[in-house]
């Protein structure tokens, strides 16, 4: 039977030729257009007429083999550096050589399983891309240029033929060889640091060689080494540094002003060991203030031992700041200074720069005075005990100082809250997960971290002293170590903006930055079922905190200058502020170093980074060590919530522990799953399916994996909607529609098409009374979240 000829289609307009080119996902030629159009013979001529008018217009532009694209496109395959990721996991790249006038393109890079080389920030890859839309492009390596790692952190395995090392670090996606040469006498089950040898492209697995042994993956100790050599947390103190704490002598009074007999006190965690800062305060008896307080806020002087350029100051700035883990702290100083002449132990002389700010009924600073003293902290207090005593139970310790300590402290707590409310503080309401760990450093329960007035009231005052230690810096004409926090950028508010209107709630364009604006939309979600992802979205809305020299103000607290003062032991910008200080009001020794305040610009970077290094730390020993709590409980049905969605996934914070987990998108019932970025949802094209940020969900738990942290789960149902509408309550399986239907999981259009292929092929071979293959799986693919956290 001859096949039927194709009619010729009719010529495309001008503006239809660009809108095809335009959305085409990669670049064509002009056969391509000829098939897409149906054009034969004569029009053929004319399209290659209208092509080369639109060329010469500079409406497209050709690139590799003639193909043509949109104008500033990128080609095809192209040179990326992984840059980031973005607030939901996702791998974002940028061309290696971007040459145009705007920003670049956004382009996700793809995470494929069994892809050979190493997918992480920094990385160097070629890459095939293909465009989504106008300006957003999807990557697909083809191998990795430069960024692998030099050292790997693992657990070494026994081979068939050769040993091999897997990975700890869940981003990275294949294993190395570890011959038994190489292993220096590790055994199987041990976690080791390798480096990697010189390697070929074309020699296929990479090989490692053990420089670190680390001990027993059995140990639950290990969590938390894993999280220090993955984010290269120094550990190790330099022989100086350790000489120099080891030989620090206490303060004499000299001329510091004598603080002795003052009430100040220390309120902590109950498994503090360092005490750098203490409060106080009394009702101010000054006739120009009725119903005002006198607060001083005593912060240990770290400035008097760590000198600038010394030992231990850099060993300090290397630190940049300490690191905390549930079984342990990585301290910013030698536990000689940070739990000894540094710490404001009760009954105790210690040096101290201090703060006295005289405050009015409606919390605002009148006046304030630092100093250089020497203090005795009259109490070691814990913020339950403080709490305690204040909700009417004191014990042996508070009873006699309720009237004259706890009392004042919550009058003046009173007064500093009034302020933070007038000036409209941003208040996010996130739960944050506490893992708590027995001696054996094995986890007991992961809770809710309990938030009291007594740790407000510890805020408030900090926040109090940094104010006035930025405006003391900046009327004497100091350098200052600002704690900077932005605006919000415009686009990351517009898109808040589309999202907000679904569920009626209206972010004015005028009002957008200013923390109240976002302030009065979580309290009107406060309550409701969708208050979890809306506060959520606010969070992912707002800028980075950072350390500069340049004053850019303090968006989140509503300030317009703001510094880091209180915590000179855990944080090196603190103990910049503390040298400037002494410099400009003539405080004695232990100023800024020659040179340090032109350094200034420099050192922020750093510490900056230092800081979301320790961070990262945190969150991935927080992830394995909840990972190790839930591992005996792979198969269980839990609650949660949907706390992010990303194109390759959802993300489930779960009810009971906190703990975050990836339902990948291949294990969704059967269906071509579309990502709304702005309604922040996957929308099933077939079957109609929404699964939503903040949608309250029962999910199985499929897979804890405490050497990664990784943590999968099954999706059972919906069981409330965050966005409102009737939900289906029928539970479904992993991987299809509901119970007893076919399992396949459609993962990308081309699969989609491809499976309406073989369902219109059955239906004529039905006819014919032919049978037909099912249509198999398409492949899935995994990634990870990443968590933002507003800093102080």
């Amino acid at each position: 039977m001859a096949r039927a000829t194709r009619k010729a289609g009719p010529l495309p307009s001008r503006d239809e030729l660009l809108r095809y080119i335009e959305e085409s996902a990669q670049p064509v030629d002009k056969r391509d257009i000829a098939r897409a159009f149906h054009l034969k013979g004569a029009q053929r001529v004319q399209l290659k007429e209208m092509l080369r008018e639109l060329l010469a217009a500079g409406d497209i532009e050709q690139g590799e083999k003639k193909r043509l694209r949109p104008v500033n496109a990128l080609p095809e395959i192209s040179v990326l550096d992984i840059a980031d990721r973005d607030p939901d996991g996702e791998l974002l790249a940028r061309p290696a050589q971007w040459k145009g006038e705007t920003s670049p393109p956004r382009i996700y890079v793809v995470p494929e399983r069994g892809w050979a080389a190493t997918l992480h920030t920094g990385a160097r890859i070629l890459a095939k891309l293909s465009r989504i839309e106008p300006g957003v492009y999807e990557a697909r390596p083809i191998r990795v240029l430069a960024g692998s790692p030099k050292r790997v952190l693992g657990i070494y395995e026994r081979g068939e033929r050769a040993g091999r090392l897997r990975p700890t670090d869940k981003r990275v996606k294949q294993e190395y060889i570890l011959r038994k040469e190489d292993a220096a006498g590790a055994e199987p089950g041990e976690f080791v640091l390798c480096e990697v040898k010189p390697h070929h492209p074309r020699l296929g697995q990479r090989e490692v060689r053990v420089v670190e042994r680390l001990g027993d993956t059995a140990s639950p100790k290990a969590i938390s080494l894993i999280a220090i050599h993955e984010n290269d947390i120094p550990v190790e103190f330099p022989e100086k540094a350790l000489e120099a704490a080891n030989e620090a002598l206490p303060v004499r009074l000299g001329d510091r002003e004598d603080l002795r007999e003052l009430p100040l006190v220390t309120i902590d965690g109950t498994d503090a060991r360092d005490f750098d800062d203490a409060v106080m305060a009394a009702p101010d008896d000054g006739d120009d203030n009725p119903g005002g307080f006198r607060i001083m806020v005593a912060i240990a002087d770290v400035a008097h031992y760590v000198r600038p350029d010394g030992a231990l100051d850099r060993a300090a700035r290397d630190r940049g700041n300490s690191v905390y883990f549930p079984d342990r702290v990585v301290p910013m100083l030698p536990e000689g200074l940070s739990n000894g002449w540094c710490s404001l132990r009760p009954d105790e002389d210690r040096g101290c720069m201090a703060v006295e700010i005289r405050i009015g009924r409606d919390g605002k600073a009148l006046e304030h005075r630092f100093m250089r003293g020497l203090m005795r902290s009259s109490a070691r207090l814990t913020y339950e005990q403080v709490q305690a005593a204040r909700d009417g139970n004191p014990d042996a310790l508070t009873a006699p100082l309720l009237e004259p300590v706890i009392e004042p402290l919550y009058g003046a707590f009173e007064a500093l809250l009034r302020a933070r409310e007038a000036r409209g503080t941003l208040d996010i309401d996130i739960a944050e997960k506490q893992v708590i760990v027995d001696e054996t450093g094995n986890v007991k329960a992961i809770e809710p971290r309990e938030r009291l007035d007594s740790h407000r009231l510890i805020e408030e005052f900090m926040i109090a002293a940094n104010v006035a230690a930025a405006e003391t810096l900046e009327s004497r004409g100091q350098p200052c170590m600002y704690r900077v926090h932005e605006p919000p950028d415009p686009d990351k508010v517009d898109a808040l903006r589309e999202t907000l209107r679904s569920f009626d709630l209206t972010l004015a364009s005028d009002q957008a930055a200013r923390p109240e604006a976002f302030k009065r939309i979580l309290a009107k979600v406060a309550g409701h079922p969708e208050a979890a992802m809306v506060n959520q979205l606010v969070l992912r809305c707002q800028s980075q905190a950072y350390y500069s020299p340049d004053n850019q103000g303090h968006f989140g607290l509503a300030l317009q200058r703001y510094a880091h003062f209180t915590s000179p032991i855990r944080r090196y910008a603190d103990l910049l502020v503390h040298r400037a200080l002494i410099d400009g009001l003539k405080l004695g020794e232990g100023g800024l170093g020659p040179g340090e305040a032109e350094a200034f610009a420099e050192i922020g970077e750093h510490i900056s980074f230092t800081e979301r290094r320790a961070q990262g730390a945190e969150y991935d020993a927080i992830d394995r060590f909840t990972a190790a709590y839930l591992k005996d409980r792979v198969g269980t049905e839990l609650l949660g919530r949907v706390g992010g969605v990303t194109r390759f996934g959802l993300f489930v914070t779960l009810q009971e522990t906190g703990a975050d987990g990836l339902i990948p998108i291949g294990t969704l019932p059967n269906d071509f799953y579309r990502h709304d970025e702005k309604a922040h949802c996957l929308v099933g094209n077939r079957w109609g399916r929404v699964y939503r940020l903040g949608d309250k969900v029962k999910v199985r738990l499929a897979e804890a994996d405490p050497v990664t942290g990784g943590i999968v789960l099954e999706m059972i149902e919906v069981i409330e909607s965050a966005g409102g509408e009737s939900i289906e309550t029928e539970p479904v399986s992993p991987g299809g529609p509901g119970k007893g239907r076919r399992r396949q999981a459609a993962r990308t259009s081309k699969t989609a098409r491809k499976s309406a292929r073989k369902a219109k092929q059955a239906k004529k071979a039905a006819k014919a009374g032919k049978s037909t293959k099912p249509a198999g799986k398409a492949s899935s693919r995994n990634g990870h979240a990443s968590k933002q956290k507003q800093g102080e």
